[in-house]
């Protein structure tokens, strides 16, 4: 149960950290794929590429904690 504070303590440090430095991580949601539309009363964006690359990167992460889990 401690190991699972940590991990999970971790992962917000680094949520908190990605959204304190959101600005100098200009590239991060401006991915080629990222879909964004804009007109004079309505915008959309859906981060296709960026979800698909942070889930990867959680993906990596998760593979190594658990093989060092175990």
């Amino acid at each position: 149960m401690g190991k699972l504070l940590i991990i999970v303590g971790i992962i917000f440090i680094l949520a908190g950290l990605v959204i304190t430095f959101h600005d100098r991580i200009s590239w991060l949601g401006k991915l080629p794929g990222d879909i964004r539309v804009e007109r004079e009363n309505f915008s959309f964006y859906f981060p296709v590429t960026t979800s698909i690359l942070l889930s990867i990167l959680v993906s990596v992460i998760l593979y190594l904690v658990n093989r060092w889990k175990n």
